[in-house]
C-alpha cells in the first residue's frame, strides 16, 4: 500500500495538519491495513447524504470509544471540491484520523483515472498489496454498516495487531524533529497561498464610488 503514495504527502485531518510523507511514517500509517479511498465533496448532494454515513463507518471501528483497540483500517479523502477553502470546511467535520492529499497534489487526477472515477461518492477499498477488493463500497457500507469491514478484513488476509492503537499513540511520540519544521512549511505555502487569491479578488487599486476617479 505505501507504494501507491511513495514520494507523496499525505496530511493528517487534525489542527496540525501533520504531514505523512516519509518512508518510515507512510508505512506506518499504511501498511498492514485496509484502505479507503473517498472520492467525494462537500457541495455534492449525494456526497452531503452519504459523508456522515461513511463518518460514523468510520469512527466506530477506530474511536476507543466504540472498540477497544482501532481496526487496521486508513482512510484517504481525494478531494474533488472545486476550492480549497470548500475542502478545508468539509474536513472540519470529518474524523481527526483521516488523510488527504493537499489540494494543489495533480495526483489525485491520477487515481481518479487509476480507479476509473466518474461520479461521487465513490469508496475505492484496497488490500495493502493495492489490488482492489471494491472498485465502489458505498452501497455496501449504506446497507451493512461495520459488518462490511469483517469482510474486506478476511479479502486482505491482513496480519493481526493486538497493540495496534498503542502503537499508534507510539507513532506520535517517535516523530522525526524535522516535523514541526514541515507543519510550519505547509501552514506558510498555504497562507501564501490564500494571500495570493485574496489579492486577486481585491487588488490595492479601488474604483472610486462616486467621482470615477481611482484611490490608491
Amino acid at each position: 500500500m505505501v507504494s501507491l503514495f511513495t514520494g507523496k504527502t499525505l496530511i493528517t485531518n487534525n489542527k496540525d495538519c501533520d504531514e505523512v510523507d516519509t518512508e518510515r511514517e507512510l508505512s506506518q500509517r499504511l501498511d498492514n491495513k485496509v484502505m479507503l479511498l473517498y472520492f467525494g465533496s462537500g457541495e455534492c448532494t449525494r456526497c452531503q447524504q452519504f459523508s456522515p454515513v461513511l463518518k460514523d463507518f468510520f469512527v466506530r471501528l477506530t474511536d476507543e470509544f466504540y472498540v477497544e483497540r482501532a481496526s487496521q483500517l486508513v482512510l484517504v479523502y481525494v478531494s474533488q471540491d472545486e476550492t480549497e477553502e470548500r475542502q478545508e470546511k468539509f474536513l472540519k467535520t470529518m474524523p481527526k484520523r483521516w488523510l488527504f492529499l493537499p489540494f494543489q497534489d495533480e495526483f489525485k487526477r491520477e487515481l481518479e483515472l487509476r480507479f476509473a472515477v466518474s461520479d461521487t461518492p465513490v469508496v475505492v477499498v484496497l488490500k495493502p498489496s493495492g489490488e482492489v477488493i471494491a472498485g465502489n463500497a458505498v452501497e455496501e457500507i449504506r446497507c451493512l454498516g461495520t459488518a462490511c469491514f469483517r469482510n474486506w478484513q478476511e479479502a486482505a488476509e491482513l496480519v493481526d495487531r493486538s497493540f495496534l492503537l498503542a502503537e499508534y499513540f507510539d507513532d506520535l511520540a517517535k516523530r522525526s524533529i524535522t516535523d514541526p519544521i514541515r507543519r510550519l512549511k505547509y501552514k506558510l505555502e498555504k497562507k501564501t497561498r490564500k494571500k495570493e487569491r485574496k489579492e486577486v479578488l481585491c487588488p490595492d487599486m479601488e474604483l472610486g464610488s462616486s467621482s470615477g476617479t481611482y484611490i490608491w
